[in-house]
C-alpha cells in the first residue's frame, strides 16, 4: 500500500484542491481546478484512494478520517449499482425540452448524469453537483436556486429557494428521500430539505420519487409533500405489500427498475 509520506506532486495538489472545496468534490471540477484530464484526476484518486487519504465515490472523492466529505458524496459512494438502473428506468420518462427539477438526492444524482443523453431541458436545481454535470450541455438552459448553502449536501435551501422553486412550472420534478412511509409517504432528516420537496411538489405536473429499496424501511422526522402528489416511484426492488396498497390508494404508479440483461 502506498504511503503517505511518498506522495507524488500531482497527489498532493489533490488533496489540496479537496480542502480548498470543503472536503469533497467532483473530479470535473478537480481537473477544471488542477488544470489536467478527469483521467488524470481518476488515477490521482485511484492512488490516494489505496494510501487511505481519500474515499472514492461515484465521480468524485472526499478527504478521509477527521476531514471526510459531506454526507451526499459518501451517500454517492453507497449503493452505486441500484443507483445506476434506478437512473436508467427513469430517463425514458423525461424527454427533450422538458423542464425538469433535480434535487440534492444522491439517486437523484445518478439520474443527472442519465440526463445527459437529453437535449433542450430546462433543469432547476438546488444542487451544485447536478448543476456542474448539465450544465451547457446539449442545449438545456440551466438555473440553480439560491437561498443558504448546505455544505452537508452542497445545496441551497430555505424561504429564498422555496420561492424561487414557486416560480416556476416543471413537467417532472425529480425527488429523493430519507425514507418512504405506507403511512405519510416522503420523509426526511432535515426539515429544510422537507420544506423545499414540498414547494417543488406543488409547483410539478408530475413527481417522481427515485430510491433505493432499503429507504423503505427507513424512519424520519420531516413529513415532505402530500403522498398523493406523488405520480411515480422508482426503486430496484417491488416494495412491501404495506406500502403496495398505500401506492394504490395514493394513485402511485411504480416501475421496478431491472439490471440490463448480460450482452447488451
Amino acid at each position: 500500500m502506498p504511503s503517505l509520506n511518498n506522495l507524488s506532486h500531482r497527489e498532493l495538489a489533490l488533496m489540496e484542491a479537496l480542502q480548498r472545496l470543503g472536503g469533497s468534490g467532483r473530479s470535473a471540477e478537480l481537473a477544471k481546478m488542477l488544470d489536467v484530464s478527469e483521467e488524470t484526476v481518476r488515477r490521482s484518486i485511484k492512488s490516494l484512494a489505496k494510501a487511505g487519504a481519500v474515499e472514492r465515490v461515484h465521480g468524485g472523492a472526499y478527504l478521509a478520517g477527521p476531514q471526510a466529505g459531506p454526507s451526499i458524496f459518501r451517500r454517492l459512494g453507497e449503493d452505486t449499482a441500484e443507483k445506476k438502473i434506478i437512473a436508467a428506468a427513469t430517463l425514458p420518462q423525461i424527454q427533450d425540452g422538458m423542464t425538469v427539477f433535480l434535487d440534492v438526492g444522491s439517486t437523484t444524482s445518478f439520474v443527472a448524469e442519465a440526463l445527459r443523453l437529453r437535449r433542450d431541458l430546462v433543469v432547476v436545481t438546488n444542487s451544485i453537483g447536478v448543476a456542474q454535470m448539465l450544465v451547457n450541455h446539449n442545449g438545456s438552459r440551466l438555473h440553480v436556486l439560491g437561498g443558504e448553502m448546505s455544505s452537508d449536501e452542497r445545496g441551497t435551501f430555505g424561504p429564498m429557494a422555496e420561492q424561487q422553486a414557486g416560480r416556476f412550472v416543471f413537467d417532472v420534478a425529480v425527488l429523493s428521500a430519507d425514507a418512504v412511509s405506507s403511512k405519510h409517504g416522503l420523509l426526511f432528516h432535515n426539515a429544510d430539505e422537507a420544506q423545499l420537496a414540498i414547494a417543488v411538489a406543488r409547483a410539478s405536473e408530475q413527481v417522481f420519487v427515485v430510491t433505493a429499496h432499503s429507504k423503505f424501511n427507513e424512519r424520519a422526522p420531516h413529513l415532505g409533500p402530500s403522498p398523493q402528489e406523488l405520480d411515480l416511484l422508482v426503486s430496484d426492488r417491488e416494495p412491501g405489500k404495506k406500502l403496495a396498497r398505500a401506492m394504490a390508494e395514493w394513485g402511485t404508479e411504480f416501475i421496478l427498475a431491472a439490471p440490463p440483461a448480460k450482452g447488451d
